[in-house]
């Protein structure tokens, strides 16, 4: 028996202010060195920005944002009679979700420009618009795993 099986799987805690799992789980991938204060400023001056932009609900941009960029597949390299291979594999909507969050904080912070909170409106408003760098990494993972499709039956 696993560990997991005994313990149970964690489930990540709302935020104080939205009282949602999602802003939270952003909060703990843009943590740097502990500094959990800096990162619920960060997260939330984004939010204000995408209220002024785009004048929607920003938990509904932000949900439409790591909708489109959650992938249903992945390929992962396996070594078989001395040669790599990508093989492609269904992902759980859980690893999903943590593979979104962690692209869209990736491709905001290879934005140029200016603070981290700009940067990360401005990528969750093009991942709900469907473009932008996360969005485009889920197309290429997605096209890797079609590509690769012939060796599914490695798993």
């Amino acid at each position: 028996m696993s560990r997991k099986s005994i313990v149970g799987k964690k489930v990540a805690k709302p935020d104080p202010i939205y009282r949602n799992r999602l802003i939270n789980m952003l909060v703990n991938r843009i943590l740097k060195n502990g500094k959990k204060s800096l990162a619920y400023r960060i997260l939330y001056k984004a939010i204000g920005n995408i209220e002024k932009r785009t004048k929607k609900n920003p938990l509904f941009v932000l949900r439409q944002a790591t909708g489109k960029v959650t992938p249903n597949v992945t390929v992962k390299a396996r070594r078989i009679g001395g040669s790599t291979y990508q093989i492609p594999l269904e992902i759980r909507s859980t690893q999903g979700k943590a593979l979104a969050i962690r692209r869209l904080l990736g491709a905001a912070r290879k934005r140029s420009g200016e603070d981290m909170a700009g940067k990360l409106s401005h990528e969750l408003i093009d991942a709900a618009k469907d473009n932008g760098i996360a969005v485009r990494k889920k197309e290429e993972t997605h096209k890797m795993a079609e590509a690769n499709r012939a060796f599914a039956h490695f798993r």
